[in-house]
């Protein structure tokens, strides 16, 4: 390098803008035989809301349950009425979902790991059902 490239520490480089640039660079383009611009999209009538959940599908309940389980806490929702296991297992992973945790449905009953009895209420109020805290 020599001397004539290293800027002193004097120097200073304008930062107040300078003299405008002395060409529109995009004034060639309106020449250029493109295509005109769309059509601005005309505003359409909103879609109707989606059906909303059957005012009350029934009453649940939720139970927290430790014995027999080796010490481990699970959240049990029982008591559905008028639905299938395949609804059951939907609501169950949307649950796990939720809730950042496992579970199952067995013998017809959701089960989610850990005490998450809050969170499955909302999810089943949100389905329809009539949570119930069952229990102690």
């Amino acid at each position: 390098m020599d001397a004539k490239s290293v800027m002193n520490a004097g120097d200073r480089i304008p930062t107040e803008g300078g003299t405008p640039l002395g060409q529109n660079p995009f004034a060639a383009l309106s020449g250029a035989g493109l295509p005109p611009a769309p059509n601005p999209p005309v505003a359409r009538a909103p879609e109707p809301a989606p059906p909303s959940a059957p005012e009350d599908r029934g009453r649940v309940d939720i139970v927290r349950e430790i014995a027999g389980r080796g010490g481990k806490t699970v959240t049990v929702v029982s008591g559905f009425t008028g639905i299938g296991q395949a609804e059951k297992e939907q609501l169950a992973r949307k649950m796990q979902k939720a809730c950042g945790a496992g579970g199952t449905v067995k013998e017809g009953r959701i089960e989610i790991q850990g005490d998450r009895r809050e969170q499955v209420a909302k999810i089943l109020a949100q389905a329809g059902f009539r949570p119930v805290f069952a229990g102690g």
